[in-house]
């Protein structure tokens, strides 16, 4: 197997742990709770916010990673299957999931709007060049 696809292999996989980290946090933020009687377990298995906020920020950062990175894993295995994989596409994609890492970050930490949406906008844009890129290749193929 090639370097590049191996390196597009690891960052998908990068990707993985970083929701699979999320959450256990969010495992060790929530049963801990619920385990003191902190908690409403009747008014949380149907709506969120009778969760503490870093509970709530963690859930929703979980949330956030089966949206865009569902379309970089696809566009990922496209590029594995059509044998498209080169320095650009693995460069992209170190670039979406650091953007993703800096997101989850800033989502799960203080949490400021703006510099999230920033880095939300960021890693949409390597994301919206990959999947043109890739396109673009397999087309004139």
């Amino acid at each position: 197997m090639p370097l590049v696809d191996k390196l597009l292999i690891l960052a998908m996989g990068a990707q993985v742990f970083l929701a699979l980290v999320i959450l256990v946090r969010l495992g060790i933020e929530r049963v801990p709770r619920v385990a003191r009687g902190e908690v409403d377990v009747a008014k949380v298995s149907v709506d969120r916010s009778g969760w503490h906020t870093k509970a709530q920020l963690l859930s929703n950062s979980f949330d956030s990673q089966f949206q865009l990175p569902v379309l970089f894993f696809v566009a990922a295995l496209i590029c594995l299957q059509a044998g498209t994989v080169g320095w650009f596409e693995v460069s992209l994609a170190w670039l979406f999931v650091a953007a993703r890492y800096a997101h989850a970050f800033l989502h799960t930490t203080t949490n400021p709007l703006y510099p999230r949406f920033f880095v939300f906008c960021a890693g949409l844009a390597v994301l919206a060049v990959f999947w043109l890129w890739l396109v673009v290749r397999i087309v004139t193929s």
